[in-house]
């Protein structure tokens, strides 16, 4: 019972993503199931337990994930009272390597932009999907549950709903105008074609919403096609938001853009190799000019 108590606390209180509470669903019930009991009972010896048997066939990202859930369930335990053992307040994960995404550079970008090609319902579609992960640095389940409400064509901005369902203004350009256009004119016709009805933006060959899973795949097969590896639409919103860094666009608002609560989270998305760095302070810094010989 404590669990589901849990769970619509993030959901109804919290507000949090369909997926998160999932996430969280996923964790807490296999702990229960392995514990035969809520985990409300249980002590610090066994959750260590179940976090070492874990460790044996879970990756760190995974494991530490996992804790994270467990965390968040025994502060809210403690919150009501109901904890058992304090000192599953203080359990630590293994220690995470900070393994920055792949950005793609501007050419390898153009090159996936302009690779949908036709003027079928999939190459206008696909391409107005790359456009707008690149162009807005949306992530992908906030691209998927866009409707025709939140498309601002005059103003160029999509009203987003992020994470914890906060809402933000992520502008676009005139590429990704051009290509959201071409598909809304074919999305119509696929309607008509099919008798459907739907006020979501992006949809598959039958009429239905596309799913984030399915956006995945369709990033995956033109970067493939390009022959770049490990790329998925966080690709697209990494490199979107590098890509303004490097041409000078404040720390503060890619921030806004990107929908993050903290800088902290934007600093870490956003990173310049070092010897560009020491190019600009030798090229900008009155003291590092170095005299000539």
């Amino acid at each position: 019972m404590a669990v589901q108590e849990f769970l619509n606390y993030l959901q109804n209180e919290k507000r949090a993503s369909s997926n998160t509470v999932r996430s969280y669903a996923v964790d807490l019930y296999q702990l229960k199931e392995a514990l035969r009991k809520d985990p409300a009972e249980a002590s610090l010896p066994e959750i260590r337990l179940y976090l070492a048997k874990q460790a044996k066939k879970l990756s760190r990202p995974s494991l530490a994930r996992k804790l994270s859930s467990f965390k968040s369930y025994f502060r809210f335990l403690k919150k009501q009272g109901k904890l058992k053992d304090e000192r599953l307040l203080f359990l630590k994960g293994p220690k995470l390597e900070r393994k920055l995404p792949r950005v793609l550079n501007v050419d390898e970008i153009f090159a996936m932009l302009e690779k949908p090609a036709g003027e079928n319902f999939l190459a206008l579609r696909d391409k107005a999907i790359l456009e707008i992960l690149y162009g807005a640095g949306l992530r992908v389940s906030e691209l998927a549950s866009l409707s025709l409400d939140d498309v601002l064509l005059d103003l160029q901005v999509f009203r987003v709903k992020g994470k914890g369902r906060k809402e933000r203004l992520a502008p676009f350009g005139q590429k990704a105008k051009a290509a959201l256009l071409n598909y809304l004119e074919a999305r119509e016709k696929l309607l008509k074609h099919k008798k459907k009805e739907t006020r979501h933006l992006f949809l598959n060959v039958r009429g239905d919403p596309l799913s984030s899973r399915s956006i995945h795949r369709i990033v995956k097969k033109y970067a493939y096609y390009l022959g770049l590896p490990e790329v998925s639409p966080h690709t697209l919103r990494h490199s979107f938001a590098t890509h303004l860094l490097e041409a000078g666009a404040d720390l503060r608002v890619i921030q806004e853009m990107l929908g993050h609560a903290r800088l902290a989270t934007t600093q870490r998305y956003t990173h310049l190799d070092f010897s560009r760095l020491a190019r600009v302070y030798d090229d900008a810094h009155p003291r590092a000019k170095r005299s000539k010989k």
